[in-house]
């Protein structure tokens, strides 16, 4: 104890044997982990964070950090979090949640009320994104992130549900002025599934089925998008930017085509794509909506000048003729 006086006095330090041991204690000492939430439950109680202890140190001696974050071992999520993601059309939704699993537990109408608001996951709210304004049961739902959960009952329709407030934890705070939306949906019966799992379905470009399965229950949230109006917005973003294009033009043409829309339309563009460049892709795009119209006899003038030139261009359009003399013999069939 004399010589480690004597070095601090030689380094001039004002540190007691007592503060120095304090210190050293209160530097050293491992924070308690918190004990970890019940990740299932539909309104968990909020974690707190005990306050940090301060040692006893004389005037001189630094003062120890404060808002030191506890140390977390690194342990596995009993509920992992979890994301899925699908693109149909010109929309993308994404989901994020955390998985609970049944381990042998009652799920609807024990681990999860019957009559109660609850997180459709675990631990933070589930959260749904949509990138484009959708249609939910004929209802559109503007851009953007919410909330989503699920109100189970016994003896009637299930209700999903959209709620602007996207910072709860679960449904702690909850509260039915901020929706956005319910709707009504019944549970179908599925197979045994340990692990709560959102999934897509029936993607087309016009919409998709968002499904959350787990236990021996489904949802099935049916999402629709005005993909067409999208489409056609875009359609003249471009062309307005590049207004002498005859490629985009076709493109354009082709696009209301294949979906048997907007036949003025598509036939203003390929007019003016075969304006400015007469070429087999565009006379076959007006061939095909000509035939869409009952007007089959002009239609077969231009898939024949189609062919003609389809005959003198790259392999890659040659792919294309024996399907379009199929068309070409149908329409003349239905034209004499």
């Amino acid at each position: 104890m004399y010589r480690v006086r004597l070095l601090a006095l030689r380094l001039g330090l004002g540190i007691s044997l007592l503060g120095a041991a304090s210190l050293a204690q209160a530097q050293t000492a491992a924070p308690t982990p918190a004990a970890a939430a019940e990740p299932a439950s539909p309104t968990p109680a909020p974690a707190s964070s005990p306050a940090a202890a301060t040692a006893p140190v004389t005037s001189q001696a630094p003062a120890p950090a404060t808002g030191a974050q506890p140390v977390q071992l690194p342990l596995p999520q009993a509920s992992p979090r979890a994301s899925v993601t699908q693109t149909f059309g010109l929309t993308e939704v994404t989901v994020d949640y955390h998985a609970p699993s049944v381990r042998g537990r009652a799920v609807w109408g024990g681990l999860v009320p019957y009559d109660q608001i609850w997180r459709a996951g675990a631990n933070e709210n589930t959260l749904i994104r949509f990138s484009t304004p959708v249609l939910l049961r004929g209802q559109t739902v503007p851009a953007g992130q919410y909330s989503f959960y699920v109100m189970p009952h016994q003896d009637r329709d299930w209700e999903l549900v959209l709620n602007r407030v996207t910072t709860h934890w679960g449904a702690e705070g909850y509260d039915q002025r901020d929706d956005v939306i319910r709707v009504p949906v019944i549970p179908e019966t599925a197979p045994f599934h340990e692990n709560l799992l959102y999934w897509f379905s029936d993607i087309k470009s016009t919409g998709a089925h968002l499904n959350l399965t787990w236990e021996k229950r489904t949802l099935t949230l049916p999402i629709e998008t005005e993909v067409h109006k999208q489409v056609l917005s875009g359609i003249e973003q471009v062309l307005q930017q590049k207004p002498g294009d005859w490629q985009l033009l076709a493109q354009a043409a082709d696009y209301l085509v294949q979906n048997n829309i907007e036949a003025e339309r598509a036939l203003t563009y390929i007019n003016e794509s075969l304006r400015l460049q007469d070429a087999a892709s565009n006379n076959w795009i007006k061939a095909r909506l000509l035939a869409q119209q009952q007007d089959f006899g002009t239609a077969i003038v231009y898939a024949r000048k189609a062919i003609k030139l389809g005959d003198k261009e790259d392999s890659a359009f040659k792919n294309q003729l024996p399907s379009m003399r199929i068309a070409l013999t149908e329409w003349q069939a239905k034209a004499y």
